[in-house]
C-alpha cells in the first residue's frame, strides 16, 4: 500500500512546480538559452575576452589557489540557485532548469561545428560588441520570465530583488570587482574588452527588464481576474 502512495505523492509534486508554468514562457526560456549557447561558442569563445561574474571568479581562484574550475562553478552555482529559490520559489527553480538544460545540450551540438565567424578572434572589439549582444538580449528574455541561465543571474536577480537595485547594476558591480581583481593576472588591453562586454550586455539585460511584452500583460491581466472573482462572489 506504502508504494503506490509514494508514486501518487511523487505526481502530485510535480503537478504543483508545473502547475504555474506557462508553456510559451518554458519554450520562450528554452530558446533563449539555446542563443545564448550560440552566442558564447561562436563569439567569446574566440574572441579571447574574459568573463566578469562566477565565472570570471572561478578563473581567478584557478590561477591563484590552483581550485579547479569544475569544483568552484559547481559549488558556486548550487549556492546562488539556493539562494534564488528561496527568494523566488519553486517557479523559479523550473525554469532554470529549462534554460540550463538548453544551454547544455544546444552548446554540446554548437561544438560538433565549426564556428561561423573564425575572423573574430582578431577583432576583439566587434566580439566584444557582437558578444553582448547575445548575452544581453538572450539573458534578458530569460531573467524578465523568472529563470536563471546560471549562477550569476541567480545572484544578480536576488541581490537585485533583496536591495531594489535596478538588475543591470548589480550586474556590473560583480562584474567590475571580479575584473578589477584579474587585472592580477590578464593584461589590461584584455581586460578593457572584457569591460566593454560586460557593461554592454548588463545594460542590455536591465533594459529588457523595462519592455512590456505581451506575456506580461497578460500575466497581469490574469492575476486582476484572480483578485477581481473573490469580489464578484461576494
Amino acid at each position: 500500500m506504502s508504494r503506490p502512495l509514494r508514486k501518487d505523492e511523487l505526481r502530485q509534486q510535480l503537478q504543483v512546480l508545473t502547475a504555474s508554468l506557462r508553456p510559451s514562457h518554458c519554450i520562450l526560456v528554452f530558446l533563449s538559452s539555446c542563443v545564448l549557447a550560440f552566442g558564447l561558442y561562436h563569439v567569446h569563445s574566440l574572441s579571447g575576452v574574459t568573463e566578469g561574474g562566477l565565472l570570471g571568479l572561478t578563473l581567478l581562484l584557478d590561477y591563484w589557489l590552483h581550485i579547479s574550475p569544475a569544483v568552484t562553478s559547481f559549488v558556486g552555482s548550487i549556492l546562488c540557485y539556493a539562494l534564488g529559490w528561496k527568494l523566488f520559489g519553486k517557479e523559479f527553480l523550473m525554469y532554470s532548469f529549462i534554460a540550463t538544460v538548453g544551454f547544455s545540450v544546444s552548446y554540446k551540438i554548437f561544438e560538433q561545428f565549426d564556428p561561423l565567424w573564425p575572423q573574430l578572434a582578431d577583432m576583439p572589439l566587434a566580439a566584444a560588441i557582437v558578444g553582448a549582444l547575445f548575452v544581453g538580449i538572450s539573458t534578458g528574455i530569460c531573467v524578465r520570465i523568472g529563470g536563471a541561465t546560471c549562477g550569476d543571474d541567480a545572484l544578480a536577480m536576488s541581490v537585485s530583488h533583496i536591495t531594489h537595485i535596478n538588475i543591470q547594476w548589480v550586474y556590473l558591480f560583480f562584474d567590475l570587482v571580479i575584473l578589477i581583481l584579474s587585472l592580477s593576472y590578464i593584461p589590461l588591453q584584455r581586460i578593457f574588452y572584457s569591460l566593454l562586454t560586460v557593461i554592454l550586455s548588463g545594460q542590455i539585460i536591465g533594459l529588457m527588464q523595462k519592455i512590456p511584452l505581451p506575456l506580461k500583460a497578460a500575466q497581469q491581466e490574469d492575476v486582476q481576474k484572480e483578485q477581481d472573482d473573490p469580489q464578484e462572489e461576494v
